[in-house]
Order: structure tokens, then C-alpha cells, then sequence
């Protein structure tokens, strides 16, 4: 398949494996590179900017092919140092990285000047807007099933591809509700020029996630994934659990972020993947977990989704239109 994003991005096929905190680290970025899709390392998930310096060189030690640095700009109870994370993508080399959060207007010449292209992540055509306009090379649009941030409109990907399809210029990436070949070629049937999948990726051989988590994935359905932090406009999604539900109850009772930010901690979220307790904390999945029923490799899956979207376009139908 050809798009303007594989052509843009130097890629084989219109597949993002986006940021994931705690998930995004050098394994799973090098097997998507290797399978000729787009992985994107999360930069904040390395402790320090050198520590993401190093696993930025792992990835290159276990692949030649191209990947990105997924940078999310989000308000945090404690203060990021993102001068000095994005001093260690750009000193690194990295060709290609994926903003997300905040507005990263700030960083833009920096990136420029170092020949660097920019997927910047949002929520909403209007945001779209403003990031062709501040020079983004192209967009991954959320949409409202989408895992993590949804935004505040509640549009989903239906309306949201083909609106900002509609608006934009620059490559666009379908996000959120995308994991198999039926997405694949439905995102592309809307416009888009290739897909991004997060909790997809998670329930596969090389993520960095516990087996039994990914055995949660597989069980799961579409009714499994919990809003919180909507009463505090910065909405979330997450999988169903019992510290899910505390948060959403924290919440109806008019408690502050101080008191609920410990119990939606991310170092809390970051045990469910290390230890398998699914339980342990609040730990972001999209609704397409329902479309989720196996745990292949990187390479199984990026294959199997390319094959079944050809398929489609090919033969079901070309077949209703004959």
C-alpha cells in the first residue's frame, strides 16, 4: 500500500504504533520497525533524558529501519524537564516524532532546524488546524474510542476522519477504535492515509506487558474501558477495574485532583504491566479491545492486518461494485 504517509514517513505500510506509557520501549519499537510499520519509543516513560538517549540507541541497534520518539506534553503533579527530553531526541538523531498534549508550537524550530518530520497528535479538527498551521508534517486524529486522552468533543471516528479529511491538507493518521484489516481499509475508505493503534499493539509477543494483562486484553469487550477525570476536563480512558471505579466515584463525591492523583497514579498503572495485577492500579485501553482475541507478533499481526485490508479493497469490494 502506498499513501501519502508511507510515502512522507519512508515506511512499507500506513500502520503507527503510537506512544504508550510505560509500553512504548525499544522491543516493541524495533519489531514494528522491522515489520515496516511505524513504532514511536515513549520518550517520557525513560526516567531521565540520558536514559532515553540509550534506549533510543537500543532501538537503532535492533533495527535499520525508520521509527519515531513519541513526546506528550501534559499538565503533571510533578514538573517534567521537557527542554532537556527534547535536547536528548534531537541530539539523537531521531528523524520522525510524535507530539501529542499540549501545543508543541515551542519546539518547532528546534525541530525544523534539525530536519525533523512532525505527527502531532489531537482530538478535534480545530486543534488539526492549528497544528498544519504551525508547520506539522501530518496528524494522528483521535477519536472518541480511541485509549487514553479522547478529548472533551465526544466525536468519533466516523464524523472526525472524514471531517478532518475534509479540513486539512497535510497526511492524516486514523486513531482510536483501529485493530485489523477491516479498520485498515475502513480509515482509508474515509480519507485517512493510515491508522494508529495503541492497546492493539499491546497484546502482542514483544510488548513489555505482563501475560496476564494481555490474556485481560484478549477476554475483555467493546463495554470494558471506564471515562475518568471528565469532571475534571481532562477525560481518560481506561480499562475497567476496581481503581477505574474509585476514580469515577472520587470524582461524583467532588474530591480534588490532590486526592485523586494518588490513586490514578501512573507509577500505580506501571505495576499492572509489570507484576500482572490488573488491579493495581488505572492503565489505558481503547474500546477496540472488544476487536482484540489473540496475542501474535508484532510481525503476525502487522501482516495479517495489511493482508486482510488489501482483501477487502480488492476483492469483497470490488466485488459489490462489479
Amino acid at each position: 500500500m502506498k499513501t501519502r504517509f508511507t510515502e512522507m514517513f519512508g515506511v512499507e505500510h500506513p500502520i503507527v504504533q503510537g506512544g504508550m506509557q510505560w509500553v512504548g520501549r525499544a522491543e516493541l519499537i524495533a519489531a514494528v520497525a522491522n515489520a515496516g510499520a511505524l513504532g514511536c519509543l515513549t520518550a517520557l516513560t525513560q526516567p531521565t533524558p540520558e536514559d532515553l538517549a540509550k534506549e533510543i540507541a537500543k532501538v537503532r541497534d535492533m533495527t535499520d529501519k525508520p521509527f519515531a520518539v513519541n513526546f506528550t506534553i501534559l499538565p503533571t503533579l510533578k514538573p517534567v524537564p521537557y527542554e532537556e527530553y527534547m535536547d536528548a531526541i534531537v541530539s539523537s538523531g531521531v528523524k520522525i516524532i510524535e507530539t501529542a498534549g499540549n501545543n508543541p508550537k515551542a519546539f518547532m524550530p528546534k525541530l525544523k532546524e534539525a530536519g525533523i518530520k512532525v505527527i502531532h497528535k489531537c482530538t478535534s479538527v480545530r486543534h488539526g488546524l492549528s497544528a498544519q498551521k504551525i508547520g506539522v508534517d501530518a496528524i494522528s486524529i483521535d477519536g472518541f474510542e480511541c485509549a487514553g486522552h479522547p478529548g472533551e468533543d465526544d466525536t468519533p471516528g466516523l464524523i472526525l476522519i472524514p471531517r478532518a479529511v475534509e479540513q486539512l491538507d497535510i497526511p492524516i493518521v486514523a486513531s482510536g477504535g483501529f485493530a485489523d484489516g477491516r479498520g485498515l481499509a475502513a480509515a482509508l475508505a474515509l480519507g485517512a492515509d493510515g491508522i494508529n493503534m495503541g492497546t492493539r499493539f499491546m497484546a502482542t509477543k514483544e510488548a513489555p506487558v505482563h501475560e496476564k494483562i494481555k490474556q485481560e486484553i484478549v477476554a475483555a469487550t467493546e463495554l470494558d474501558t471506564t471515562l475518568i477525570f471528565r469532571s475534571l476536563r481532562n477525560t481518560a480512558r481506561m480499562f475497567t477495574n476496581s481503581v477505574s471505579k474509585q476514580v469515577v466515584e472520587m470524582e461524583g463525591e467532588g474530591k480534588t485532583i490532590q486526592e485523586i492523583g494518588p490513586v490514578a497514579s501512573g507509577m500505580r498503572g506501571r505495576k499492572v504491566y509489570e507484576e500482572g495485577d490488573v488491579n493495581a492500579g488505572v492503565w489505558s485501553a481503547g474500546m477496540c479491545i472488544g476487536l482484540i482475541h489473540d496475542v501474535p507478533s508484532v510481525q503476525e499481526l502487522v501482516d495479517r492486518i495489511v493482508g486482510e485490508a488489501e482483501d477487502i479493497i480488492r476483492e469483497r469490494l470490488g466485488a459489490i461494485v462489479a
